[in-house]
């Protein structure tokens, strides 16, 4: 890594949830999904969570080099329908070496749907990589 976050750091994200990111759309063979309402799934919420920590990552990166998602303890606390805009504040609060955390608080404008603690880890993208390819020779 060129630097890493100091604690305290903050970073702001925002995204406006399309129809294709609610419950029925999560795992579209589901039956049980489909019949769940309309609103921004928790498993989108979680990977809108991750897309901000790893943009407030990426300027702290060195060429060839990413992270990844190694915890996530995470409440989803409200509703939020299609067209809203969820925004994402996330604070480092643990930096050390190439592990990171994040606490995370998530909101649509109208109320807090999330908050929790997300971890990440600094890789070098070949050596993962290299460790898929092993991996697939074992399949």
């Amino acid at each position: 890594m060129k630097s890493s976050p100091a604690i305290g750091d903050c970073h702001t994200f925002s995204y406006r949830v399309p129809e294709t990111k609610t419950v029925p759309n999560l795992y579209p063979e589901s039956a049980l999904f489909q019949a769940m309402p309309a609103v921004f799934a928790t498993g989108f919420m979680v990977g809108l969570i991750e897309w901000a920590c790893i943009d407030a990552l990426a300027p702290h990166l060195e060429e060839g080099e990413g992270s990844l998602g190694v915890a996530i303890d995470i409440n989803h606390t409200a509703a939020t329908l299609p067209g809203q805009t969820v925004t994402v504040d996330a604070v480092c609060i643990e930096a050390e070496g190439t592990r990171l955390a994040w606490r995370v608080r998530a909101h649509d404008g109208i109320d807090p749907i999330g908050e929790g603690v997300h971890r990440r880890a600094v890789v070098r993208w070949d050596r993962f990589d290299r460790k898929l390819d092993e991996k697939r020779k074992r399949l």
